[in-house]
């Protein structure tokens, strides 16, 4: 596939970073030309990870006339790479698009666990682009190792202000299908066609835990603002009290 890829390029005379697809018969393994892109790709970070190349760097350099300094027999693929789409969006309602602001957002680290994202805790989420979060790209020595750094990247990923799909990813890595790569191009429709996000109903301990860190940390009390830091350390100060209290009475 990949010399077929070559070939193509060749053939149209393109110089530059490109992508060929092809789509495969899973029965005959026989593979078909799709379309070529005469561009980067949104996945271009897992070629970039298996090869060690980075293809923005090379796609300015070879724009600029400088030829390449590697042959085609020595970009040879390392391990295995996956990368998830985290999106706000809600994929039990057709993965329909969220919007509205990111209160707070917390991307995972670790060895071999890469981050392309356009966003911060405290950023909007509009409705005037597409809801894509971030790329969560992540490299192992094999697809096993791969799912499982996938997994733990996931679970490390904080999003919260709106829905996103980060559990839905970890479904569908926890599925055997997805895990042996027995997948096609119909095989979200039909294995996750009545997908809902699991019940986790909270605790009212920890409601009530919230609530209090929340007032806590507010200054507020009892709808009255009080700036505790210049009245004082003592609990019990009069000028804490929200009653009716008046001095000298």
């Amino acid at each position: 596939m990949g010399e077929s890829a070559v070939a193509a390029a060749r053939a149209a005379g393109y110089q530059n970073a490109g992508t060929v697809e092809f789509i495969v018969d899973p029965e005959t393994r026989q593979f078909f030309f799709l379309e070529m892109n005469t561009r980067l790709q949104v996945e271009h970070p897992i070629t970039e990870l298996l090869t060690g190349i980075d293809l923005v760097q090379w796609q300015i350099r070879i724009a600029a006339g400088e030829p390449l300094s590697f042959s085609q027999e020595e970009t040879l693929p390392r391990g295995h790479s996956i990368e998830c789409r985290l999106y706000a969006e809600d994929p039990s309602i057709n993965f329909l698009p969220a919007s509205g602001p990111l209160l707070r957002f917390i991307e995972p680290r670790g060895p071999g666990v890469r981050v392309d994202s356009g966003f911060l805790s405290g950023d909007e989420i509009t409705v005037h682009y597409d809801p894509l979060i971030a790329k969560i790209i992540v490299h192992a020595e094999d697809r096993p190792g791969a799912i499982r750094k996938m997994v733990e990247a996931l679970q490390g990923t904080v999003v919260l202000g709106l829905t996103s799909n980060s559990r839905f990813l970890l479904d569908v890595l926890a599925h055997p299908d997805f895990q042996t790569g027995k997948v096609h191009t119909t095989w979200i429709e039909q294995t996750f066609d009545e997908w809902q996000h699991p019940q986790c109903p909270i605790p009212p301990e920890v409601l009530a835990a919230a609530a209090l860190t929340q007032f806590q940390d507010s200054g507020t009390s009892y709808g009255v603002n009080i700036d505790l830091q210049r009245q004082g350390p003592d609990p019990f100060s009069p000028w804490r009290a929200s009653s009716s209290y008046r001095t000298g009475e």
